[in-house]
Parts: structure tokens; C-alpha cells; sequence
């Protein structure tokens, strides 16, 4: 029976060993040997980072064509290069990313409980929304550290990750498990071109800058010396650091955390002295940029907002090329703004360093004579970035507004050293508060008037102008009458405005300097004068968009302004995009430069993706209420900077010497360390504490115990005099 057993089971082996061999026979598929040769290429981490289980697979896709030599994120272009070579290909360039922590709060985030639990961040985060009273700080638990399969992560002390650039291989893996969105997976490009969102780690200085330049970190690379860094910081928002350091009204300064406690941080004061030592140096520092893509754009105006734009474009790695009217680009920045304010070489030395990373200029070139939109399209140019500015300033709509002596800002200051070159004794009255009134004024007693009388509508804290150009205006000898317009131009028998009334006007809510501007009645006065300079509105000109039946292409506005999206520049022509004053009428410099650097970000998808790419989450436009802070517990009390300025009597006989002298290396790095580091919540208590010893350098708990020692001295004198006087009375 045993026997028998035996013999069945062995024929039944020998019958399936058989009938498996057939099978294989006929059913074999002989594997394609670039598998192997792919594998071979590989890393061998087996890491999952392209998305697949292991090198094997990843290697079997890439020959089925199912993915690209370039998939494996371990190992970068060089695997990249010779699995084409296996495969016959070529490799696009890939750009290179790491991952990039944007808390910077750690063990300073306070905390709202003790966790007991499991040492996770996914966990606490799933079971108490994390540790820590910012939504937006990274919990510290280190499962990111666990996650990365290359080591390129590493916990400080501060339990924050640290990355180690040359080990991450952007798989994300440590941006899977994080729970709070603290590190993401960025590159040259992100970082040009990141709008800053709500849900960004952003410190108050960073949420009010137009241009949206990293404070906190460019201001941190400079207090450790590390300067080529911190230009590099700015320049990834700011291709203008030099000029936007002499002309940006600075709102991060007046945000700044430290006006609760003394003074903001100088930050456009450091943001001058980092783009001062490149120049100083002779040399641009090194910027990455990406090869040529072959995609060519036109932009039309060279002054601040096209700079912006070509600058970006260019390191994107498009063809960018700028068309202007004049012989040099930089619009009103070299034509409208008087050299003591902003001197020639430093808008020289800034442009230079945009076009020499391969930015093409086209001077005496007009749009709507010697190009179109069309033209341009055939000469292959497949996007356009309009940026032609705001030059007209219209007349004034009172009695005698046409004179001949009546001029706008632009013009006046345009024909300072070519048409004109003395006011030697004659009186000019400048209508506007604007920083182009400031600089009128401060021109004319330059150039030797005797008076010089500007009218404004606000009070100084309402006008536009920078405040510091209202103090060095006033300073020259200018007569800033505040809360006065003119209501008529008196002219001789030759056209020309001899006397100007005017009169004062109010807000309607006093109290709040707010509302409509209502006039005074009974408080009409005059003054004689021989020139008068309006430093009002200023529009675009827009009769060269205009076609042969006299229609412009795309939507304009009621102010006569191009109409186009604020977040993306966008016309209503999908091709062309506008921005500057061009779009917004008479504006800033930074706002220029936002306006180019969105105009490029929008661009920029267009051409690689076919469609302006809309944003994931709104922008950020408001102040994140969470991030003000009422009450702050910090230690030292370290003074701003001082910038030295010239002499008054020297400044007023020169035209080109700038009033603000720079600030040395010391004074930067020990301004650099007022900051706070702030994040959305956190911040440095003890910042500045490496100048603790320093004379001018106190703790608050100081400065309290002497203030009520001085409170507590002028209390006794008062309470002595008080008997002294009752002893005297008896």
C-alpha cells in the first residue's frame, strides 16, 4: 500500500514537472536586457522616491516607457545622463530642489501642553493639532529625520531639522509626513517666484513688503557676516537692492516688532549697505540662473517694472528683451529721480548687473511706429510684458491751470541740466505732497531759488512722500504748507503764472484726518511766484497702443490705466501682460518691482505650461492678525543705527552729493542683531545679547528701574517745591 502510494506521487511530480516545462516553454518571455542595464545605473536605495516599489521597477518603467530617465530623485543628473545613454535619449535639465524648513521658531514657539504620548509629529498632530500655539511651527519630534531615506536631515537644538543640502535628493518623503507644512521641497525657480500666502511662517516685516524679500534670513546672514549670502537673499525678490535701499518708504520698518519695545529694525538701511559692499567691490555677486529654454518675451519699458520682469525671465532661463524710447534703460529712475536722491552710477551699476546675465536692451525703439504686437509676434516673440509707466501729468482743472510756466513733475525734473540749470532768486510754488513734490523742492533751492512753497491737501503724516525726504526738504528751506490747495493761477499779459491763490482745506472727520478735503471759508491767500511745478496724479499715455480705427486692444479703466489682474498681470489679451504704473497710475518703486516679478512668474508659466498658472491659496494682502503681537518680554534695548548725513549749507549747493552717508560694517552687523528672528509668533527675547556689555546697550528691567527712579525724583522735587511754596504763603 506504502509501496503504491509512493509510485502515484512520484508520477504525479514527474506529470507536473512536465507539464510545467511545456508551460514555460511556451508561455517565456525573454526579458529585455536595458532593464538590467538601467538597474545598473541605479542607486540601488530602493528609496520609493520616484513613486515606485524599488530600483527594479523604477528600471522596467523607464524601458517601457512609462517614465523618464530622470526619475530617480537619488541620483540626480549624472544617473540621469546615463540612463538616456542606455536608452538612446537626452536628458531636459531638471532643476535642482531640496527640501527647505520655513519654521524657525522651535524650543521660542510657545508651548500649549505637555505631550506624553507617542514621539510623533503625525500623531500629536492628529490627536492634539500639535504642541505648539503657531499652526504653522514645526512640532520637533523628528519624524521627518526618521523618514529620510538619504540622512540629509538632522535634529538641532532647538529640535528644528536642519538640512543638509548636499545629501537631499528631494523625494519628499520628509514633506509627506510632516503635519504642519514646516519643510517643503523648493528650487531656484520656487524661490523667484513664491507669492507669500497666509499659511507661510511670515514675520510682520515680511507681510507688509510689497516685494516680499526675505527679511529674516537675508538680516540674519548679515549679523554672521556672511554678506554675498545676504545679497543673494534679497536679490531673489529684489534685482534693485541699491536703488530700493535710497527710495522705498520701508513699510517693514514701521511693522516691525521692535516699535512695540524702542525702534524698528533699519532694514532698508541693510538692505543698502549689502548692494553698497557689492559695488564697492567691483564685482556682481554670482546669480544661478537656468539655461536658455529658447523662449523669447518683449518687454515694452525699461524703467522698474520692466527691469523686474526681464531680470527674472532671464534666470527663469527665458530670452528676455527690453524695447524703450530713450538711449537708456531705467526709465524714471535715471530720468525722473535728482541724482542727490539717487545717484547715476548706483542706477548704472544696477542695471549693468541685470544685463550682463544676459538681458538684451533695444533703445529708440517706440511702440506703435517701429514695433506692434503684431510685429513682435512675427518676430517671435511669444509673450509681452507692457511697462511703459505713467509720464503725463494732467492740468490742473482751476483758472489759469494752461499757463506757460506750468509744468508737471516729470517734465521739470527731466530737463533738470539740459534745459534748465538755475532758479538763481526767482520763488516757485510746488502743488502736491508726493515724494516728485520733495524732490522738486529740494532741487529748486539747489539751484539757487530764494522761495519755495508747497502746497499739499494732507497733513504730513497723510502725504505720500517718504517722511525722511519731508524732513530734508524742509531742512533746505522749503515752505511745506500743510491742509492748502489752489483754487486759481493769476497770468500776465504773456501766458505766464505770476501769482498762485490758494486756499486751506479740512477733512471732513477732523479727529480721524479722514474723508473728503473740504475747503476753508476766509482763507484765501497768494503768492507771487515765477514758476509752478505740479507733483500731483500722472497717467499712461496710451495713444501708441491705439490701431489704425483708433481702438486699444485691451481694457482700459475709467483713470485711464491697463486694466489687468492684479495677482497675475495678466490683460485681457491671454498673451500680454502690464504692470508698473502703466497699471497703476503714479506708485511706488517697489511696487513696480512686485508688479515685474509677478508679471514674470505668470509669464513664465505660461510658456512652460501652456496657461498662467492661478494660485493654490489666495495671496497673502492683509496683515495676519494673529502675527501682531501687544506684549513682548524681551531683554535688551540696543539703539538703531544713525545714519550720518552731510551738512545742510554743503547739501544745498550740490546736485549730486547724496545727503545719507553709508554706515560701517560694525554698525550693520550690530543693527543686525536688533532683529528679532521673528516667525508668525515667535521671536528672539534675547536678541542682541553678544552687545550686552556695550555702554549704550541696556535691559529693559534697566530702563524701567530708571524711569521710576527718575518719576520717583521728579515726584519729591515737585512735592519739596509744594512745601517750599506753602512755607512762603505762612
Amino acid at each position: 500500500m506504502i509501496t503504491t502510494s509512493v509510485i502515484v506521487l512520484i508520477a504525479l511530480g514527474f506529470t507536473a514537472a512536465a507539464v510545467l516545462a511545456a508551460a514555460s516553454k511556451a508561455l517565456y518571455v525573454k526579458e529585455d536586457p536595458r532593464i538590467a542595464q538601467v538597474e545598473a545605473c541605479l542607486p540601488g536605495a530602493n528609496c520609493g522616491g520616484c513613486g515606485l516599489p524599488g530600483c527594479g521597477a523604477a528600471a522596467a518603467a523607464v524601458v517601457a516607457g512609462k517614465a523618464k530617465p530622470d526619475l530617480c530623485v537619488a541620483g540626480g543628473n549624472e544617473i540621469a545622463e546615463a540612463i538616456a545613454k542606455v536608452m538612446g535619449m537626452s536628458v531636459d535639465f531638471s532643476e535642482p530642489e531640496v527640501a527647505e524648513l520655513i519654521c524657525t521658531g522651535g524650543n521660542r514657539a510657545e508651548t500649549i501642553y505637555a505631550y506624553e504620548g507617542i514621539h510623533d509629529c503625525r500623531a500629536e498632530a492628529m490627536l492634539y493639532y500639535g504642541e505648539k500655539s503657531c499652526g504653522l511651527g514645526c512640532i520637533g519630534m523628528g519624524t521627518c529625520v526618521r523618514a529620510c531615506p538619504f540622512d540629509a536631515l538632522q535634529l538641532d537644538e532647538q529640535n528644528l531639522p536642519v538640512v543638509n543640502k548636499t545629501l537631499c535628493r528631494s523625494c519628499g518623503k520628509c514633506t509627506e509626513v510632516c503635519p504642519t507644512g514646516a519643510i517643503r521641497i523648493s528650487g531656484l525657480s520656487a524661490n523667484l517666484l513664491h507669492i507669500n500666502k497666509t499659511q507661510d511662517c511670515l514675520a510682520p516685516c515680511m507681510q507688509k513688503c510689497p516685494i516680499q524679500v526675505d527679511v529674516r534670513t537675508f538680516v540674519h546672514q548679515l549679523k554672521k557676516g556672511r554678506l554675498a549670502s545676504a545679497l543673494q537673499t534679497v536679490k531673489s525678490r529684489n534685482p534693485l537692492p541699491l536703488i530700493l535701499g535710497r527710495v522705498c518708504p520701508a513699510p517693514c520698518e514701521q511693522i516691525c516688532r521692535r516699535n512695540i519695545l524702542d525702534s524698528g529694525v533699519a532694514i532698508s538701511t541693510l538692505q543698502k549697505f549689502v548692494a553698497e559692499w557689492e559695488m564697492q567691490s567691483g564685482q556682481h555677486v554670482p546669480l544661478d540662473c537656468n539655461p536658455d529654454t529658447g523662449h523669447r518675451v518683449a518687454i515694452v519699458g525699461a524703467g522698474p517694472a520692466g527691469l523686474s520682469c526681464a531680470y527674472f525671465l532671464r534666470r527663469l532661463g527665458h530670452h528676455p528683451v527690453l524695447f524703450d524710447t530713450h538711449a537708456e534703460p531705467g526709465g524714471m529712475l535715471r530720468y525722473a529721480i535728482p541724482e542727490f536722491r539717487l545717484p547715476h552710477h548706483v542706477v548704472e551699476w544696477e542695471i549693468h548687473g541685470i544685463l550682463e546675465i544676459g538681458v538684451e536692451y533695444r533703445p529708440f525703439m517706440n511702440f506703435g511706429k517701429d514695433f506692434t504686437l503684431e510685429s513682435l509676434a512675427e518676430d517671435g516673440f511669444e509673450s509681452v510684458f507692457l511697462a511703459t509707466g505713467a509720464w503725463h501729468t494732467p492740468s490742473l482743472d482751476i483758472p489759469g491751470g494752461d499757463g506757460r510756466n506750468v509744468m508737471g513733475s516729470v517734465q521739470f525734473l527731466g530737463e533738470i541740466g539740459v534745459h534748465i540749470s538755475s532758479m538763481h532768486e526767482k520763488t516757485v510754488v510746488v502743488v502736491g505732497g508726493t515724494n516728485a513734490a520733495m524732490d522738486t523742492a529740494r532741487t529748486v533751492i539747489r539751484l539757487g531759488a530764494s522761495r519755495v512753497v508747497v502746497l499739499a491737501e494732507d497733513i504730513q503724516r497723510k502725504m505720500s512722500a517718504n517722511k525722511t525726504d519731508i524732513k530734508h526738504a524742509t531742512s533746505a528751506g522749503a515752505e511745506i504748507m500743510e491742509q492748502t490747495r489752489p483754487v486759481e493761477f493769476h497770468q500776465d499779459g504773456h501766458g505766464n503764472v505770476v501769482r498762485v491763490d490758494f486756499e486751506q482745506v479740512q477733512y471732513k472727520d477732523e479727529k480721524k484726518a479722514s474723508g473728503p478735503i473740504l475747503s476753508v471759508p476766509d482763507t484765501l491767500q497768494s503768492v507771487d511766484c515765477d514758476l509752478v511745478v505740479v507733483c500731483l496724479e500722472r497717467w499712461p499715455e496710451l495713444e501708441c497702443f491705439k490701431d489704425a480705427e483708433g481702438n486699444i486692444p485691451f481694457k482700459v479703466s475709467k483713470q485711464g490705466t491697463v486694466e489687468a489682474d492684479k495677482a497675475t498681470m495678466q490683460t485681457s489679451l491671454p498673451h500680454v501682460f502690464a504692470g508698473g504704473e502703466l497699471r497703476l497710475g503714479r506708485s511706488l518703486v517697489m511696487d513696480a518691482v512686485a508688479d515685474g516679478r509677478r508679471a514674470a512668474r505668470s509669464i513664465h508659466t505660461l510658456l512652460t505650461e501652456g496657461k498662467v498658472r492661478r494660485f493654490s491659496a489666495p495671496p497673502l494682502e492683509r496683515v495676519i492678525p494673529e502675527s501682531i503681537l501687544k506684549g513682548m518680554k524681551v531683554t535688551y534695548s540696543i539703539p538703531r543705527v544713525k545714519e550720518q548725513e552731510i551738512p545742510v549749507d554743503v547739501r544745498k549747493h550740490s546736485m549730486t552729493k547724496e545727503v545719507t552717508l553709508p554706515i560701517t560694517l560694525c554698525d550693520a552687523v550690530k543693527e543686525a542683531s536688533r532683529c528679532l528672528h521673528c516667525g508668525l509668533t515667535c521671536y528672539d527675547s534675547d536678541a542682541g545679547s553678544e552687545y550686552a556689555n556695550d555702554p549704550d546697550v541696556l535691559t529693559f528691567e534697566e530702563i524701567a528701574a530708571q524711569k521710576a527712579a527718575k518719576e520717583a525724583a521728579e515726584a519729591k522735587s515737585a512735592a519739596s517745591a509744594k512745601d517750599t511754596a506753602k512755607e512762603a504763603c505762612a
